[in-house]
């Protein structure tokens, strides 16, 4: 049995940590003295997912003893970090939407550590006001943020990264949001990342990079830190990026006893880049109105901990505590221009406001599963029964200025920052679930269900708004069920069925009235309750290998009731509208893979195509729709299309392996038409997003043992495309692009694109400061 190593770390102190409450550390603690005790001989598997190559599948957060694979009913994606020291893509989200069937991103902010992911036509996304379907864990944590289900990718360092999985479907052990799959990132440990590196990148758009790491393992200890600090200018003007992140994990390991201390911290401040209406697409470098800045804050702390007890059983452990901070000041059209302010008579001559939105949230939470592993009906049964709690508390304020535009459309403030909301938000999660799989000969049978209850309660603290208070219950039994066949070792067939459930989230929750749109983060109104939605799955495929080829092949449906869309009613802006129970939805599509080992080439080759379908009617508010009736109402049919997904991709990479440690490799990604934010009844004028493609280049160069070089060109052909569109106003119509309504001139209704970044380059070296 390995044993490890431990040096001791010490985290930089420009980073501080938040201290978690009493009750926290009590958990802590408890969990800690339930996993200690005496060794026995037994080989211990609690560290599998920490492996630079891992085979089997965390099926729940608390992933036990892990799935074989080839038990598996569904088209999972596994990335290990070999795929990842292969590819040089800057952020994680760019990473998937390279390398993963049916995967796609969304620069609706203009900002790389920004991005929206779509997987299967759902949403993983740091922007409130996107309705999220995907559950994203960290060490078995769900780090979707509690006030709206957001994730925010820029709080992780790339370089914690152990592997990836993305695990598609409705899966109910992965409780709520999980409907149309789950990600579970799992991360470096001392042990089985030892030694130290440092490495440093320059480039386009003043781009600097840093990155320092190192693991070591000593007897049954061992210790892994990692820190990220970049700068950079940003692809489009006032658009600069300021990113501080650090992972530290402190680990004990014995013959039974497997524990794990993490601590993430990140202190970021992104500027974004408002997507812009097509007549101002002639320079796609420009600002619609800024700033707008996120400053993004966290303190992660995560205990993790596995027992053995005998030779079939595990028992998994972990508790948490999670304190995140958010500062966002946004500039925005005054939709009130020249309007009657009510009780005053007088008419509103700010043309323009900046929103200032503070988020304070801390969560916690701990989960127990129990997994043995048995003999059954001539095979092996894998039973998993596990509990989770959780709740989060969130202090939620907003500030509005009033503003004028200046020539270049920045905001300058005319008047003081008024308090317009301040609420107290308490979420509370609690789920219990069992899984089993009966591994035979040739075939294995699944069975799983969990049951969830979640509370959502709102409370006013402004004194004003009293009809804001609430409580808001959601409960429901979510099952699945599967099987797989593999009449040999290099190939597997598979079919599933599994049903899930998403809560809505307080700020939907008070953000659902079509006659009150809301700003996100939005001034919170007492509006209508909104219904949960629920979720079913069918998935169908195969999957296999020969010596030189691996390929996958799959074709899914989930059908979704009483699914949450939000309605965009702002002037090209994405975070002014409502959310509406939308009735029925669809996503059904097929993915196909292969990977073509021909020495010292590989290929590897991904198809996607989705059908996205509204299935139910609607009325819809979309002023700016050229369809839009006489009250700014567009009327939805069943069939038509969800905006925002494209139909079609194709990913290829082509890499080519000089010798050990060199190669040279080149991606293409294209993507199909989609239709803009807006224009959920495919009528508007403007038509399609049109589709794109894309090109990339890396390269290493291995100079020394010690010694690597790196570079990398995205899009090397410098074409001009949009991941992204909405239906919007366009206010600047003056001279020189100036604000229109001010000179008598009408807005012009239009659709508004995120321009993708242009070319781009990066260098780089890495040194390994323990290589022979």
């Amino acid at each position: 049995m390995r044993r490890r190593r431990l040096r001791k770390f010490v985290p930089d102190p420009a980073f501080r940590l938040i201290a978690p409450s009493p009750q926290m550390r009590r958990v802590i603690f408890a969990v800690l003295l339930a996993l200690h005790g005496a060794a026995t001989a037994a080989d211990n598997p609690g560290e599998i997912f920490e492996l630079p190559s891992v085979e089997v599948v965390g099926t729940a957060p608390l992933p036990g003893l892990g799935t074989p694979l080839r038990d598996v009913p569904a088209n999972v994606q596994i990335f290990g970090q070999g795929r990842f020291a292969r590819s040089r893509a800057s952020t994680l989200t760019q990473f998937l939407e390279q390398n993963a069937n049916s995967v796609a991103t969304a620069s609706g902010q203009g900002n790389a550590f920004q991005q929206s992911l779509d997987f299967r036509g759902f949403a993983a996304s740091p922007l409130l006001g996107q309705p999220q379907g995907l559950s994203v864990f960290q060490d078995g944590v769900r780090i979707n943020e509690a006030f709206g289900d957001v994730v925010n990718w820029d709080l992780l360092p790339q370089s914690a990264i152990s592997s990836v999985q993305l695990i598609p479907g409705t899966v109910p052990a992965f409780g709520l949001n999980t409907l149309g799959g789950a990600l579970a990132i799992y991360t470096k440990s001392g042990a089985q990342y030892p030694g130290a590196a440092v490495e440093v990148s320059g480039g386009s758009f003043q781009r600097r990079s840093a990155t320092v790491e190192a693991g070591a393992a000593r007897g049954a200890w061992d210790g892994f830190a990692t820190a990220h600090l970049q700068d950079d200018a940003g692809y489009a003007q006032h658009n600069p990026s300021r990113v501080r992140q650090f992972f530290g994990k402190a680990g004990y390991e014995d013959d039974v006893n497997d524990v794990d201390l993490s601590l993430t911290l990140a202190d970021n401040r992104l500027a974004g880049a408002q997507t812009l209406p097509a007549s101002f697409l002639d320079k796609p470098r420009e600002a619609y109105t800024y700033p707008d800045v996120n400053e993004n804050r966290v303190a992660f702390l995560a205990l993790k901990a596995s027992r053995v007890i005998g030779d079939a059983q595990l028992v998994d452990a972990n508790a948490y505590y999670r304190r995140y901070r958010n500062v966002n000041v946004s500039s925005n059209v005054n939709d009130a221009f020249g309007s009657i302010i009510p009780d005053t008579g007088a008419i509103e001559t700010a043309p323009a406001a900046n929103d200032r939105a503070g988020i304070d949230e801390a969560s916690y939470g701990t989960a127990v599963q129990w997994t043995l592993r048995a003999p059954a009906a001539g095979g092996t049964n894998q039973l998993a029964i596990g509990a989770s709690a959780s709740g989060a508390s969130t202090q939620f304020t907003q500030a509005s200025q009033p503003a004028t535009f200046a020539s270049d459309r920045r905001t300058i403030g005319t008047g003081d920052f008024v308090q317009t909301t301040r609420a107290r938000l308490r979420n509370t999660d609690a789920g219990v679930y069992a899984a089993s799989t009966l591994s035979l000969a040739r075939w294995s049978l699944t069975a799983s269900a969990r049951y969830d209850s979640a509370r959502a309660t709102i409370e006013d603290r402004s004194g004003a708004n009293g009809a804001l208070d609430g409580s808001h219950r959601f409960a429901r039994l979510d099952p699945a069920a599967g099987f797989t066949f593999h009449p040999s070792p290099d190939f597997t067939a598979y079919a599933n069925y599994s049903e899930g459930m998403r809560a809505p989230t307080p700020i939907e929750l008070t953000c659902a009235d079509p006659a009150a749109p809301c700003k996100l983060p939005n001034e919170f109104l007492a509006d209508p309750p909104l219904r949960q939605v629920v979720s079913t799955t069918l998935e169908a495929g195969a999957r296999g290998r020969s010596a030189r080829v691996d390929w996958s092949a799959a074709l899914y449906r989930t059908d979704l009731r009483d699914d949450l869309a939000f309605i965009a009613s702002g002037a090209g802006a994405t975070n002014a509208g409502y959310f509406q129970n939308v009735g029925r939805t669809r996503r059904q599509g097929v993915e196909l893979g292969a990977a073509i080992d021909a020495d010292p080439f590989t290929l590897t080759v991904r198809y996607d195509a989705i059908d996205a379908r509204y299935r139910s009617g609607f009325m819809a508010a979309s002023p700016d729709n050229s369809a839009a009736d006489a009250d700014g109402g567009i009327a939805v049919r069943a069939g038509d299309r969800i905006p925002g997904i494209p139909m079609q991709s194709m990913k290829i990479r082509v890499d080519w392996t000089i010798r050990a440690g060199t190669w040279i490799a080149l991606s293409l990604l294209a993507a199909s038409s989609q239709y803009a934010v807006g224009d959920e009844n495919n009528a508007d004028r403007h038509g399609k997003v049109p589709g794109y493609f894309v090109v990339h280049l890396d390269a290493q160069y291995a100079l020394t043992p010690r010694v690597t070089l790196f570079a990398a060109v995205d899009n090397l052909l410098d074409r001009r495309y949009a991941s992204f569109g909405i239906v919007g106003e366009n206010v600047f119509t003056g001279p020189g692009r100036t604000f229109g309504p001010a000179a008598g001139i009408a807005p012009v209704p239009e659709q508004f694109r995120a321009p993708g970044a242009p070319r781009s380059a990066f260098a780089g070296v890495r040194v390994r400061l323990d290589a022979d």
